[in-house]
């Protein structure tokens, strides 16, 4: 992780944003050294309070140190060593952080897997991390996984139904049967009520890597960036110094855990204030408002899409959400209009953030107590301040710093971003240089120390010659009343060159029509970025962290050409 300074002379080296902290904020931290010895500090401070929490089932903090335990026992039993890989492929369940707890008490770096991968996605993973053990649901062994593993490195597999820690099966997610304990594959919650001893000497340190997080793949073959235990237990140190949210609270798990902000903002941040994590399998918007209304939580993050799912939903109301203390959204833009929507519905302001996988989730984010400012010229709202030991630049294409104000791509120095990504030293050497993170995100900051993301350099439209931003587009068409999600992409044009394309999806009920929304773009936008065509979709596609793939849209443009 990168602590050392910005170059000489630069202007961000001044650390505007600090004036925008509080004491807490910009005090310092003193991060765990690691998150097992995270963990067993909140089993110190916390043994009976309730760790995970499931539909009706509870797991404290002693019982998760115990199960966990035995997990990791069993496994270097099986002779995992310590930094071998372990794999973990289950959706938000008492498993997943079984599974994880155990791995890193044996010494191994964790590779979470999304479970909605295809098996030749998951295929890549094990092949490419050189995976030894793999834990999964034990359907998705059933499967597909047991032939793809037979072609990989694995030799240990563990598998949970995860069904179990809890009774009451609610068929809006848990909609489906329990299986047979399968003969090549030993069930995780059995081995972690074994009680095996952990491994006594295996406790990683702040170097040591605690994950190797696969980029999503939106632009390309995913990449592992290798998170550090000490990446990750400085952003929860972070979060916990300067969220207000009191000790003990409940999380409610609204992000994938397999997502890097699920990992460090929900888990990490959740374990390291000794809090409760509420768990509902994956994200249904019905159930995640019960969960909401029965375990009364006072922080959760998610992307904007799944907010926009939860105010749509007929059954939500002001009282869901009066427990909160903090809400925060990520990996996916906010627009302004959903942020005041979202409020005068319900109450709670949501709290923007900036991050990537490679700087451990969260690099900059609105403070709690403040609101962020919304750029006059463009309409994008600000994604927060940087931390006290975290420098946000923002750099011209020839790596020269830009005045505030000005556009450039945003890079980011500070103890969250991590050495490197895994195998690939020349991706490293390039995205990476002197540790300085190139995000090739395009943004602005101003004087006061507000960052505000533009968009993805790939995703600029070249339309006459004219930049256009998507972000800005999107913005507009979320503003209007009729629009649920949207998403802007440049298709080939004989005249422009790219003209602008809008992909919407519409609020239930809604009789909008293409028409109508392309003209209320052209009424508040310059007539080169008005998107000239616009195709209203029943959903966009999304990854299962909420990102809308703005990728598979142009592809599906092109082929419609």
């Amino acid at each position: 992780m990168s602590t050392s300074p910005p170059p000489n002379g630069s202007i961000y080296a001044a650390k505007p944003w600090l004036a925008r902290l509080n004491d807490a904020q910009r005090g310092p931290v003193t991060p765990a050294a690691s998150m097992v010895h995270a963990f067993r500090d909140a089993v110190a401070r916390s043994p009976e309070h309730t760790a995970l929490a499931y539909f009706d089932g509870r797991l404290s903090y002693r019982e998760t140190d115990a199960l966990s335990d035995s997990v990791a026992g069993h496994l270097a039993a099986r002779g995992l060593a310590r930094g071998d890989r372990v794999a973990i492929l289950l959706q938000n369940t008492p498993h997943f952080v079984l599974a994880l707890l155990g791995a890193w008490k044996a010494g191994a770096t964790v590779v979470p897997v999304n479970p909605m991968y295809k098996s030749a996605e998951v295929a890549h993973v094990l092949a490419d991390a050189e995976v030894t053990a793999l834990i999964c649901a034990d359907r998705a062994w059933e499967t597909y996984l047991r032939d793809t593993a037979a072609h990989s490195p694995v030799r240990i597999v563990l598998t949970a139904c995860e069904l179990d820690l809890q009774s009451r099966n609610d068929p809006r997610v848990l909609d489906f049967e329990r299986l047979p304990v399968a003969a090549d594959a030993d069930d995780l919650v059995a081995v972690a009520r074994q009680g095996h001893p952990a491994p006594a000497d295996r406790a990683p340190g702040p170097h040591d890597v605690a994950l190797i997080s696969y980029t999503s793949g939106t632009s390309g073959t995913p990449k592992g960036a290798m998170n550090t235990h000490g990446n990750i237990t400085y952003n929860a140190a972070r979060q916990r110094a300067g969220s207000g949210i009191p000790e003990g609270a409940c999380y409610f798990a609204l992000a994938p855990l397999f997502h890097i902000t699920g990992m460090v903002v929900q888990l990490a941040g959740c374990v390291t204030n000794a809090g409760t994590l509420a768990l509902t399998y994956r994200f249904e918007a019905g159930a995640v408002l019960d969960a909401f209304a029965e375990h009364r939580p006072a922080y959760t993050v998610g992307p904007s899409t799944a907010f926009m799912a939860l105010a749509a939903h007929p059954a939500a109301t002001r009282a869901h959400f009066d427990s909160f203390t903090l809400i925060s959204s990520g990996g996916a833009p906010l627009p302004p209009a959903l942020v005041e929507k979202f409020r005068t519905a319900f109450g709670p302001y949501l709290h923007n953030g900036y991050g990537l996988t490679e700087c451990t989730a969260p690099c900059a984010s609105v403070p709690p107590g403040q609101e962020a400012p919304v750029d006059p010229f463009s309409g994008t709202l600000a994604v927060g301040v940087p931390g006290p030991e975290t420098v946000v630049r923002i750099l011209d294409e020839h790596g020269q710093e830009v005045p505030f104000g000005e556009h450039g791509e945003i890079v980011v120095r500070g103890p969250q971003v991590v050495p490197g990504y895994w195998k690939l030293p020349e991706a490293t050497a390039a995205t990476f240089p002197d540790g300085e993170l190139r995000t090739g995100d395009i943004g602005f900051m101003d004087p006061a120390g507000w960052l505000y993301v533009v968009d993805r350099k790939k995703d600029m439209i070249n339309a006459s010659g004219f930049k256009v931003w998507p972000r800005e587009v999107e913005d507009v068409l979320y503003t209007h009343p009729a629009v649920r999600e949207a998403a802007v992409v440049g298709v080939p044009d004989s005249y422009r060159g790219e003209s602008v394309k809008a992909y919407v999806s519409l609020r239930p009920g809604s009789g909008t029509g293409a028409a109508e929304l392309s003209a209320y773009c052209a009424q508040r936008l310059a007539a080169y970025k008005y998107p000239r065509e616009v195709e209203i979709l029943p959903e966009l596609p999304k990854t299962t962290s909420g990102k809308i793939l703005r990728r598979e849209l142009r592809d599906r443009a092109q082929d419609s050409q």
